[in-house]
């Protein structure tokens, strides 16, 4: 079971990519405030590891600027501002324009089947009104349309970039009362790959996150 002390959780012995996973998601959920220290000594105990593997999941999160280690003093969380959210729609707005064009000209027939399929359950779930369900087949949605991109560096990118968007939610809330209106843009987005249409597909995709981003304030 989890434990949660001083803002981390803890879920057992995790190897530093696990660790990795937990601090981040405690970072961007606000569980770890901004300027909070992270102890290593302290973490190191609460997970009964040594000190390498607190130190490498540090180092991934220095890299992904969510903290900053400081010489003499220790790690501190600088975490995510209003701004840096704001920025990260707009960086995933541009690149996403960009996959769902490259999406729409590589799509093989599996993976367009797979969009369908995504589609179809979205449909779904919007009639059933199960908000939760929507937003993690809407994750699937865009994942396979990174996927069908046929770039990694892009696919990786934009998972990235959804991650951190989805972690900041502290639920699906913000999609309650827009169920109708979020199928709707993502019809559009669709019909773009029916039809084979990458500039329909971009303006499609711009306007939904556009909303999206309106709908998270």
């Amino acid at each position: 079971m989890s434990r949660v002390a001083n803002g981390i959780r803890s879920t057992g012995h995790p190897l530093s990519g696990n660790l990795f996973t937990e601090l981040q998601s405690d970072i961007l959920r606000g569980r770890l405030k901004q300027g909070e220290k992270l102890s290593e000594q302290q973490i190191c105990d609460r997970y009964g590891l040594s000190r390498t593997p607190v130190r490498e999941a540090f180092r991934q999160l220095e890299l992904e600027g969510l903290i900053e280690t400081i010489p003499n003093r220790g790690a501190y969380v600088l975490g995510l501002s209003e701004r840096d959210l704001s920025d990260l729609f707009e960086m995933r707005k541009a690149y996403e324009v960009l996959a769902v064009k490259w999406a729409i000209e590589r799509i093989t027939e599996e993976e367009q089947e797979k969009l369908e399929e995504a589609y179809e359950f979205m449909e779904f779930y919007t009639m059933k009104g199960e908000a939760d369900k929507m937003l993690n087949i809407n994750m699937q949605f865009h994942n396979l349309i990174y996927k069908a991109s046929h770039n990694r560096m892009l696919e990786h990118t934009l998972s990235t970039y959804q991650l951190y968007l989805k972690e900041t939610e502290s639920n699906s809330a913000y999609l309650d009362g827009h169920l109708e209106q979020v199928l709707m843009e993502h019809k559009k987005i669709f019909d773009a790959f029916v039809s084979k249409d990458p500039e329909a597909g971009a303006v499609a995709v711009a306007a939904h996150l556009d909303n999206a981003k309106a709908r998270s304030k």
